[in-house]
């Protein structure tokens, strides 16, 4: 929830709000009563029903449920979205620029060793898994062994935050910090291993000691990979549901990003704030960033086709189908000119190409289009979409595959077609833990209310919606 950009915005905010308090009390409801069944404190519904803060559309939704009000306060919350600031070609959002980012406190943790998963194997080389050697580049360069990554590392880590002196930094810890983080990445992909957050984010606040050393080289030299630490130290808390301190490790990659000019990180970076926005129901930052990653890499097809992509699903939740299949059409175009300098730029893309991007976020946009607008057509062009970025996933990208596996049950579901839905998603929920705050948790919880919604009262889908409603809600 963020806070209000003007006079009229403030306005119709604070109108919401009345709204808001009438229909609670109304209900003969607390703010804490409120608070605890739409999963916040009681604090922040206060700021609610003042006006000081505006509502996320998901958020309306569960508030205008609570007391029954029949869609007076959805209806409020999009009027105030009304006011706020509209996609422009020249908006920039505020994390583009260069600001003093309040960051996460540092993880509390074991030996590293004991933090990696027991089957833990490092490359050999570099570059791996979509990550170069930000000295080398591309050349290639060889990898310490595991128990040498480990010695680096808990040297690199150990220097306290009084330090004035200015220890080496050798290419071999460079190398070491470069492969960890691509381990990390690895073992999160592949099981979803939550102490990848911990690895990245305890090397994040090393590196932050290491570059505040006076009259040391080390924030330049440190800050390629800082930037993709960063990047994906939000990349990995988003997943994981902390969408707060996401934004914080995405905002200071982007300033890491630009010292280095390393274009890739930077798109990553705004792509990943792109979609919290969205998740958010914030349409007008989503839109703004996704216009921002065209701006960031001018000329590139590839980042051109990403940015069509993030503006596609901000349109999309917004019931917008002009502009969605506008965007969609204009990243698949561009998708066909993109070229062999784009893992120069983006090394990222090596693990997931172009086309697969293209296709699964065109997947996504279609189904967010589909199911805002009821059209049985578009969630049918959602499930072709999301089949075809399943085909195109390589090995071992288990978290992805069970993303898109929901999305494409999400997709029968809007398409009329329940049991499909209910096959397809029936084995992620035997084979995945899943909770509510994660983006796949959110994924199920937009399929669960689907089935609820359309489908209500069905002796073939009771059963999975009850199991469904368990988990996400």
């Amino acid at each position: 929830m963020n806070p209000l950009p003007d006079v009229r915005t403030a306005e119709a905010w604070t109108a919401f709000g009345t709204r808001l308090r009438q229909w609670r009390r109304r209900a003969g409801l607390t703010q804490a009563q409120v608070g605890a069944r739409v999963g916040y404190d009681h604090t922040a519904i206060s700021k609610l029903e003042h006006g000081t803060r505006r509502t996320p559309l998901p958020l309306a939704h569960r508030l205008d449920e609570l007391p029954a009000a029949g869609g007076d306060l959805l209806d409020a919350c999009e009027a105030a979205e009304a006011e706020g600031p509209e996609e422009s070609g020249g908006a920039r959002p505020a994390a583009a620029t260069a600001r003093a980012c309040p960051l996460p406190g540092e993880p509390a943790g074991g030996a590293l060793l004991s933090m990696l998963p027991p089957d833990t194997v490092p490359p050999t080389s570099l570059p791996t898994y979509g990550l170069v050697c930000p000295v080398h580049r591309r050349d290639g360069c060889a990898v310490p062994v595991l128990s040498d990554v480990i010695a680096l590392h808990t040297a690199f880590c150990a220097l306290g935050p009084a330090a004035v002196s200015r220890p080496p930094l050798d290419i071999d810890t460079v190398h070491a910090l470069t492969v960890l983080l691509a381990v990390c990445q690895r073992a999160d992909e592949e099981r979803a291993w939550p102490g990848a957050t911990v690895v990245v984010e305890r090397t994040l606040h090393a590196m932050l000691r290491w570059m505040a050393l006076p009259a040391a080289p080390y924030q330049r030299q440190l800050a390629p990979l800082a930037a993709e630490y960063a990047q994906s130290a939000g990349c990995l808390r988003l997943l994981w549901g902390r969408n707060a301190t996401a934004m914080a490790w995405l905002d200071r990659s982007l300033v890491w990003a630009g010292l280095a000019g390393h274009v890739g990180t930077e798109v990553a970076a705004l792509g990943d704030m792109s979609t919290l926005a969205r998740l958010e129901g914030d349409g007008p930052s989503a839109l703004a960033y996704g216009a921002a990653i065209r701006q960031a890499a001018a000329g590139r097809h590839w980042a051109g086709a990403l940015s069509d992509l993030y503006l596609a699903r901000g349109h999309a939740v917004r019931g917008d189908a002009r502009q969605t299949l506008d965007h969609i059409d204009r990243a698949w175009s561009q998708m066909g000119r993109a070229g062999e300098q784009d893992e120069t730029e983006a090394p990222w893309l090596s693990v997931g190409s172009v086309r697969l991007r293209v296709e699964s976020g065109a997947a996504g946009a279609l189904r967010d289009l589909a199911a805002s607008t009821g059209d049985r057509r578009l969630a049918l062009r959602a499930v072709a979409a999301t089949r075809t970025a399943l085909g195109l996933l390589p090995p071992g990208m288990h978290s992805t595959r069970m993303l898109f596996l929901v999305r494409m049950a999400d997709a029968h579901a809007c398409a009329r077609d329940p049991q499909a839905a209910i096959a397809i998603a029936e084995p992620v929920l035997d084979t995945t833990e899943v909770t509510a705050s994660t983006l796949l948790g959110q994924e199920l919880r937009g399929l669960h209310s689907r089935l609820a919604s359309l489908y209500a009262n069905r002796p073939e889908t009771d059963d999975f919606t009850r199991r469904l409603a368990a988990l996400v809600r």
